[in-house]
This record gives C-alpha cells, structure tokens and sequence, in this order.
C-alpha cells in the first residue's frame, strides 16, 4: 500500500474516532442546541489539525508534497465525521433518554 493510501485510510478512521468523540461530548454542551453542533465541528477541525503535525511527521520523508499530506483524505475524514456523528450521537441521546423528550 503506498503512503497517500495509508494516509487516505487513516484519515477515514480518524474521522470515524472523532465523530464517536464529538457525539459523546456534545451532549455537555446542550443537546439539541445549535451550539452543540458548532462545538463539535470545532473540535472536528482541531482534531484533523493536530493529527496532521503528528501525521506529518510520520509521512513527512515519505511523501513528496508535504501539501498532499494536509490535502489527502480531507473530504472523507468530513464526511465520515459526519456520517458518524450522527450515528453516534443518536446513539447516545437514545441510551440517555433525551431523544423521547
């Protein structure tokens, strides 16, 4: 598998992980609020960054671009973000109870 695969596959699971984080902790910030939403796409966005240093530093030598390692995979780290933000949060406000209110 070369390095931008690893990276495009990484990048998926990662915004898999951090849809299921985002989906616990916006609950804390008021379920059901605009907020909530907006907090979770903030800490999305903090999430990609701070795991594009570290991935820079494991691809860094391996890929030319040093662009491409920002650039690859961010439309599916978003929309499986997305995907399972949803999922998850509506997993957590049905184990809450707060989905019958």
């Amino acid at each position: 598998m070369t390095p931008i695969t690893q990276l495009y596959w990484l990048r998926v699971a990662l915004g898999i992980t951090a849809g299921a984080i985002t989906a616990v902790v916006a609950p804390f910030f008021g379920a059901g609020n605009i907020n909530a939403l907006i907090d979770s796409i903030t800490i999305a966005l903090l999430i990609y960054l701070i795991t594009y240093y570290i991935l820079k530093g494991v691809f860094g030598k391996k890929i030319e671009k040093q662009s491409k390692i920002l650039s690859t995979g961010i439309g599916m780290y978003f929309f499986s973000w997305l995907a399972f933000f949803v999922l998850f949060y509506t997993i957590v406000q049905v184990i809450t109870g707060a989905a019958s209110a």
